[in-house]
């Protein structure tokens, strides 16, 4: 009886792995696409990303570093006003927002970055979320102003109603486009749920579970069916509460899985201080890729900015959702809320997670190992028993990413099917099959439909996006001259009790 069982659970993982693996590999080649550029073939899709970070911060002068004083405010509560529509507070869908970026990208994207650029992808992906936080602001101030309010008091927003709203007065022929790039967009987004935001994040999870229990003779290592469906009915507690109830939970555990994750990564790097310096140099001499296996500087920036908009996904859209739930009425202030996505995700905690790897040699070694399992070995390498830690982090992360982006994909999913609780339950339901088929998959084949799924949101977001620049500006030019003329007023803190 036993074999049987061992050979019936080998089956059900190889056979749902040959029958999704090929479909997989047949989107990736489809969406990235690469263009030739000297030795370098580089994703068009990445290309666009870049184009439109730059375009944005030089548009918008450089907010990626004028609006985070008064982000922070925001983030703080001093502008929080319950009266206003929304469903959550400034803090709660910051946290949502960045449940869905902070993880797995961050702990298993950097890996995979340094394995496959080396060292020189580090800076990239700096620079890369640097820029994406000027991205990130245009389109979650897009989000809020082009909202609608639902009957029963929720809202939705995002992409999908910012493309199809914010284009519908501006002529026949931007009106038309605006339609057709929110279906694109709502079906790249459920496409993307099930993707990176679900498949990649139960794949990593079940890696790193195995690898704590017994590695390849793990009583597990057969079974990511049986943990996907243990891990699918988790998230199905949550997500059926809608964004309230994922908002209360991402609150809690992003900051304290942060905490601890950061910790850890201060403290490795604390034991090897003096060997920082030199790590980067090494990263910031081998960008331009002297020696890089990716095929010159524009190969190492295409793995850099790749790995980076998967991580934070500024200009891909997906973040708008969440923000569109905050309680206000001022939608640039929830840009400048959204300003701190990628500074927290891509210029901070990935750059800790790199100089871990670089520190600790791994990423030099013929070890075979990648994405999530290169990162435990580096920790591991100095903190005994921390890949345990690392272990539980990284299941905690990905939970949080995949009840948040439940949430952005069933907007998606009502967008473009409308709103009931059948329709609703149906994608709920969908979604959850979609964890227990991660789990079963070969990392390469999840990694390439992540990607493609999630990066082909930035086509018809950032397109969209260009014809709504001037507006954008409009609104944030007003706010200034009403937080200076105090139009917009800090409300009034209660006293500290001593």
């Amino acid at each position: 009886m036993s074999i049987a069982f061992d050979l019936d659970a080998r089956s059900i993982d190889e056979t749902i792995d040959a029958w999704i693996s090929p479909i997989a590999t047949f989107v990736q080649d489809l969406i990235l696409f690469p263009l030739p550029l000297g030795d370098a073939r580089v994703p068009f899709v990445v290309l666009w990303l870049v184009a439109g970070a730059v375009l944005f911060t030089l548009y918008f002068r450089f907010i990626n570093v004028r609006g985070l004083a008064q982000g922070f405010r925001l983030v703080r509560g001093d502008y929080d006003d319950p009266s206003h529509a929304g469903e959550v507070t400034h803090f709660q869908a910051l946290a949502t927002a960045l449940s869905g970026t902070v993880g797995l990208g961050n702990i298993a994207g950097v890996a995979i970055a340094v394995s496959v650029g080396g060292p020189g992808a580090v800076p990239w992906m700096m620079l890369a979320g640097f820029l994406g936080m000027a991205s990130k602001f245009l389109e979650c101030t897009l989000g809020v102003k082009y909202r609608i309010e639902n009957d029963d008091g929720t809202v939705s927003g995002g992409p999908m109603w910012t493309l199809s709203r914010g284009l519908a007065g501006r002529g026949p022929v931007l009106a038309r486009l605006g339609t057709v790039c929110a279906a694109i967009f709502a079906v790249f987004c459920i496409g993307g749920s099930f993707g990176g935001a679900n498949m990649f994040q139960a794949n990593q999870s079940f890696e790193q579970f195995v690898g704590i229990t017994g590695g390849e003779a793990s009583w597990w290592a057969d079974r990511g069916w049986l943990f996907g469906m243990i891990l699918a009915a988790l998230v199905g507690l949550v997500i059926l509460g809608g964004i309230r109830s994922i908002a209360r939970v991402t609150s809690k555990i992003v900051p304290v899985m942060a905490v601890i994750y950061v910790g850890a990564a201060l403290l490795v790097i604390g034991l090897n201080l003096g060997e920082v310096p030199a790590a980067f140099a090494l990263m910031f001499s081998s960008m331009f890729g002297i020696e890089s296996v990716a095929g010159g500087a524009l190969g190492v920036l295409a793995v850099g900015f790749q790995r980076a908009a998967f991580s934070s996904e500024a200009g891909v859209g997906s973040a708008a959702i969440a923000h569109s739930a905050v309680q206000t009425d001022r939608p640039v202030a929830e840009g400048l809320v959204a300003l701190y996505e990628p500074m927290i995700d891509t210029v901070i905690v990935c750059t800790l997670t790199a100089l871990v790897i670089i520190l600790t040699g791994v990423w030099d070694v013929d070890t075979g190992l990648s994405g999530v399992e290169l990162t435990s070995r580096a920790f591991g390498s100095v903190l005994d028993g921390f890949p345990v830690v690392l272990a539980i982090a990284v299941i905690l992360f990905a939970y949080s990413t995949m009840i948040a982006w439940a949430y952005y994909g069933m907007k998606a999913w009502t967008y473009l099917f409308g709103r009931s609780p059948t329709k609703e339950m149906a994608y709920k339901l969908l979604f959850l099959v979609f964890v227990v088929i991660g789990t079963t998959m070969e990392l390469g084949a999840v990694i390439g439909f992540s990607d493609a799924m999630i990066l082909a949101m930035a086509f018809p977001n950032l397109l969209g996006m260009l014809f709504l620049l001037p507006e954008v500006r409009r609104d944030l030019q007003a706010y200034w001259q009403d937080l200076a003329s105090g139009t917009v007023v800090a409300r009034k803190r209660a006293p500290v009790q001593r």
